[in-house]
């Protein structure tokens, strides 16, 4: 039970320090990593928000 809940706030706590998709950290984030390197979800994402700055929320 132990193990179980420190493996469960340790993932908390790393997907919270991830900037929120479509924010300009994101989009800077993104930015430098490699275009080989980001997933269809991801690319789809930068087009929406930070190239086309979509402004549906």
């Amino acid at each position: 039970m132990r193990k179980s809940l420190t493996l469960m706030i340790s993932i908390l706590l790393v997907t919270a320090c991830a900037p929120e998709v479509g924010s300009e950290d994101w989009c800077a984030q993104l930015k430098e990593k490699p275009k080989g390197e980001w997933t269809a979800n991801e690319a789809k994402d930068y087009t929406k928000h930070c190239l086309f700055k979509s402004e549906d929320k």
